[in-house]
């Protein structure tokens, strides 16, 4: 679990509830279910139309890493990959067959199957470069929409605000109901500035962190295996792999 988000979260809301109340404003004010639908389902409906299905299915499915943030594999792989560049200069590469079999990472298989088969090392950065490329475009694809969450919402609180006055406007005749118009009005425009700087921009930038993570393995992956194509040494491999475990 990652308890840095859930406290970020817990923080930002605590910090709007203590200071509606500090000054005597009532805490449930605050909250305005017609508001909050007019601004969740309006800025997630502008998000689906201006989205593939696959990439905005993506994108939510990866709401979970935000919370339960995956285990960084980058030290374990650069174990393995000193292993294997020592396996190699005592085995030869053909060795690497037994790696292959044993990982579970489609990518990983790959740029071993290209050491495997005596691909040139620059064959190897090219192909995983470009797949590596592919692969950020997609997952980028997908984080976008919190992105776009993010710019959304403001606007969608604002036309949820004015429908709010228009309400107030329609019923000036009754005084009775004008407190609910106004609340709707300005309580609309808190949700969606809020649910953008509080909630939506800040999970597409700790996704894009962890997009980099994953990213970061993958191209040391590349480089290394490329290396052990060339004919390196483990001790120069390993200085290699040093850079990207900073």
């Amino acid at each position: 679990m990652d308890w840095a988000s859930l406290g970020g979260i817990a923080l930002a809301l605590i910090g709007i509830l203590i200071g509606q109340s500090i000054d005597g404003g009532r805490i449930g004010s605050l909250l305005q279910p017609s508001a909050f639908f007019i601004v969740t389902f309006g800025t997630f409906g502008a998000v689906l139309l201006q989205s593939r299905p696959v990439n905005f299915r993506s994108g939510i499915a990866k709401l979970k890493y935000v919370f339960v943030e995956p285990i960084d594999q980058r030290t374990a792989l650069a174990m393995e990959i000193s292993h294997w560049s020592m396996v190699v200069r005592k085995e030869g590469v053909l060795k690497l067959e037994n790696f292959m079999v044993e990982t579970p990472d489609p990518f990983v298989k790959k740029i071993l199957r290209l050491a495997i088969d005596g691909a040139p090392p620059q064959t190897i950065k090219e192909i995983g470069a470009n797949d590596i490329y592919q692969y950020e475009l997609h997952e980028r694809n997908a984080i976008k929409i919190w992105d776009s969450a993010g710019g959304y919402a403001p606007t969608i609180g604002i036309l949820a605000a004015v429908m709010g006055l228009i309400h107030v406007m329609e019923n000036l005749s009754d005084p009775t109901l004008l407190g609910s118009g106004i609340a709707i009005a300005f309580v609309s425009t808190i949700y969606g500035v809020g649910l953008a700087n509080l909630v939506f921009i800040p999970i597409a930038n700790k996704l894009k962190t962890l997009l980099q993570l994953e990213v970061s393995k993958y191209e040391m992956l590349v480089e290394s295996l490329a290396s052990i194509a060339y004919g390196e040494h483990t001790k120069v491999i390993e200085d290699r792999l040093s850079g990207y475990l900073l």
